[in-house]
């Protein structure tokens, strides 16, 4: 595996290898590596020629700076991971690499509605700041396909904006979250959580399977029903501290009120337990 460290390195490789015909993935990270990230790079493998991950903690999209501290750094066997999955090139830059001017982003993007409800609501400037990273990577990297996970919903949709807004030539591929044997959604943010939490941290996804089978039975639905039921189920549990309970429009995350056979909604939840934020989402 290939390791390159500036912009400058990273872009005269990928044009290289473009000129050779070669089509190129990119799979952005901010290590912590877990399956879930392994499994965006086997799949950038079979489409691609060769794959790109970029492994970078991003200062400008932590709006809590207790969260950036305390953000779990495992470069080594991050490393590790990677040359088992046959990742080609790591992209490993500095901070002062990828912002040479300050943190400041002197281009924002307004992007309207997606980017102020539900995380951007609890998380003020955190899209403006994944977005700005985002960007600067696309255009270092510059892939023929950008892979995602599912399980950061709303900024897959921001990444697809972004894409569209600066007509940069890129594919987005949104795979499907990775999950424990238990059902709870992998995230580099688990191995903080402690034996108790990590135990009670399941109840998100049982209780987002549970409003994915309530809506399947109960066509016409209200929404704020199922919502408050999710809701009031995770409130049951001191450890949590539930942010919000949502079921949106799967496309345009606005709100909808019923549930009903030609609507395509998302369910997606937000809560802290033991001091770690965790997320999830499933489709209805």
């Amino acid at each position: 595996m290939l390791i390159l460290k500036t912009i400058k390195d990273i872009n005269n490789q990928v044009v290289e290898l473009k000129e050779m015909g070669k089509k190129v993935g990119f799979v952005p990270t901010m290590g912590a590596l877990h399956e879930g990230h392994i499994s965006l790079i086997r799949l950038s493998n079979r489409e691609n020629d060769l794959t790109v991950c970029s492994i970078f903690v991003n200062p400008t999209q932590f709006n809590d700076p207790k969260d950036f501290e305390k953000y779990p750094i495992t470069l080594e066997s991050d490393m590790q991971k990677l040359i088992a999955a046959k990742c080609d090139i790591l992209f490993l830059p500095t901070v002062a690499e990828m912002y040479p001017k300050g943190l400041k982003n002197s281009e924002p993007i307004d992007f309207g509605y997606i980017a102020g409800t539900l995380e951007g609501e609890f998380r003020p400037g955190h899209f403006d700041g994944m977005a700005q990273i985002v960007e600067k990577l696309l255009r270092a990297v510059a892939p023929h396909r950008l892979y995602m996970g599912q399980k950061d919903y709303q900024q897959a949709m921001i990444c697809t904006r972004l894409i569209k807004k600066r007509n940069l030539k890129i594919k987005i591929v949104v795979c499907p979250i990775k999950r424990e044997k238990d059902g709870l959604a992998m995230s580099s943010r688990n191995v903080r959580l402690d034996a108790r939490s990590r135990k009670v941290a399941v109840e998100i996804s049982k209780v987002l399977k549970s409003m994915k089978g309530r809506a399947a039975r109960g066509e016409g639905q209200l929404i704020a029903d199922l919502e408050q039921a999710a809701f009031e189920k995770l409130s049951s549990f001191s450890e949590f501290k539930v942010e919000y309970v949502a079921i949106r429009d799967a496309k345009t995350l606005k709100p909808i009120k019923k549930i009903s056979a030609t609507t395509h909604a998302v369910a997606l939840i937000a809560a802290r337990i033991g001091g770690v934020r965790l997320i999830d989402n499933m489709l209805l």
